[in-house]
C-alpha cells in the first residue's frame, strides 16, 4: 500500500515522483539480484521474503517491480485524477481483495479462477468508495470499481499490478468522455 503515496507526491512534483519510482524499481531489482546471488541485504532481503508468494521461492520476486511499473505507467499515461484513481485501485482494491479473499474467502466459483467472491466484492467496494471520494461522481466510481473487480478476478499473478492501473485509468478516461 506504500505505492498509494505516489499520486500525492506527483501532485507536488510529478517529475520527481516518476524519477523516484524509476529509481525504486531499479534499486529493488538490484537488491533482488544480489539476494538471489546469495548476498543477504539487511532489511531488504527480509521484506522481499515476506512479500514473496510460494511460487516465488528461489526466483526473482516480480511483485514489487510490477507494482512500481503499474504506478509509473499510470502517472505517465493519464491525467492526475485518472492516474490517482488507477493507482488507488491498485494499492487499495487489489490489496483488500487479497486480504479479504485469504481471510474470509469461502465462495470460489470456477469463473473467478480460484479467487473468492468475498475478495472481489471487497475490491469493488473499496475502489468505489475511493473513486467517489476522488471524483465526486457515482458514474465514474461504478466504472472504476467494476473494472478493478473484473481485472482483479483474472489469474494474472503479479501482472495484475500492471493490468489494474492501466485498465482502470483507461476506463476512467473513457467514462470522462461521456
Amino acid at each position: 500500500m506504500v505505492i498509494a503515496v505516489s499520486p500525492l507526491m506527483a501532485g507536488i512534483n510529478k517529475a520527481a515522483t516518476v524519477v523516484l519510482l524509476f529509481i525504486g524499481i531499479l534499486g529493488y531489482s538490484c537488491m533482488e539480484y544480489l539476494r538471489l546471488s546469495g548476498i543477504k541485504i539487511p532489511v531488504i532481503s527480509s521484506i522481499t521474503s515476506i512479500a514473496s508468494r510460494p511460487h516465488d521461492n528461489g526466483r526473482f520476486v516480480m511483485g514489487p517491480v510490477t507494482l512500481g511499473l503499474g504506478a509509473l505507467i499510470a502517472l505517465l499515461l493519464y491525467p492526475s485524477d485518472a492516474a490517482m484513481i488507477a493507482i488507488y485501485a491498485l494499492a487499495f482494491g487489489d490489496s483488500i481483495a487479497c486480504l479479504v479473499g485469504k481471510v474470509f474467502g469461502r465462495l470460489r466459483p470456477f469463473f473467478l479462477f480460484g479467487k473468492s467472491i468475498e475478495g472481489s466484492i471487497a475490491c469493488f467496494l473499496v475502489v468505489f468508495i475511493i473513486t467517489y471520494a476522488v471524483s465526486g461522481s457515482m458514474y465514474i466510481a461504478l466504472i472504476a470499481a467494476f473494472t478493478a473487480m473484473a481485472v482483479e478476478a483474472f489469474p494474472l499473478g503479479d501482472y495484475d499490478n500492471l493490468a489494474i492501473p492501466l485498465s482502470v485509468g483507461l476506463a476512467v478516461q473513457i467514462a470522462l468522455l461521456f
